[in-house]
């Protein structure tokens, strides 16, 4: 028995040697991987990489308001009509203004409605699309206004853009028209929006698209 004894005592320490120094070197047995690691406090866990989010995009801010004219009273029916397909529900308003006096590009005064209108016809053979007949009672009825301008020279300038274009019996005029004048403005305007409007104050001789003074009330 004390031979046998001895013998479990050997095998013991034995097993003790190799689990604590022999096998050191088993990586894939290792009962203490912590305590052997190479500085195990700088270790940290990277979280996977994935696509970045896209940047939020930024929409352009809106024009707070702009204006479209000015056009006499008689004028204003025809511009409305051209701003009707936009849609522009309650934020198209009109506002009257004060204007003495102006120049103007236009045909004298025909005999009656139908010779005027046969001169439109004319000018819309030359290509010419930015023109109205004057209807107000007065001197000037029938005749065909070509754009209306602040300035003589505008006035002018525009003038010899249409004798170019073949338009021979047109002039230059003071026009005085001693009254009121009517502005369209439209609120929260978009960049495609304030394009369009100024597009559209190109069929409009003398008109002019910009910023209101103030937002309207």
């Amino acid at each position: 028995m004390r031979t046998v004894f001895l013998f479990l005592v050997l095998v013991n320490l034995g097993f003790f040697a190799w689990a604590n120094f022999v096998s050191e070197t088993d990586t894939q047995s290792d009962p203490r991987p912590l305590s052997r690691q190479v500085n195990p406090e700088k270790l940290r866990i990277v979280p996977p990489s994935g696509p970045a989010k896209p940047a939020t995009e930024t929409r352009p801010a809106a024009i707070a308001c702009l204006e479209w004219g000015s056009f006499a009273p008689g004028d204003a029916p025809r511009a409305g009509e051209a701003l009707a397909p936009l849609e522009l529900g309650p934020r198209l308003t009109q506002r009257q203004t004060d204007d003495s006096a102006s120049w103007w590009v236009y045909m004298p005064p025909r005999a009656n409605r139908q010779d005027a209108q046969k001169k439109a016809g004319e000018l819309k053979a030359l290509g010419v699309e930015e023109y109205f007949i004057v209807q107000e009672e007065g001197p000037n009825r029938y005749a065909l206004s070509l754009g209306i301008f602040k300035t003589e020279a505008a006035a002018t300038s525009h003038l010899e853009a249409l004798r170019a274009r073949g338009v021979k019996t047109a002039q230059v005029g003071r026009r005085d028209t001693q009254g009121q004048r009517v502005v369209f403005q439209i609120r929260t305007v978009e960049e495609p929006l304030a394009a369009k409007l100024r597009e559209l104050a190109q069929s409009f001789g003398g008109s002019e698209v910009h910023e209101c003074a103030a937002s309207p009330g």
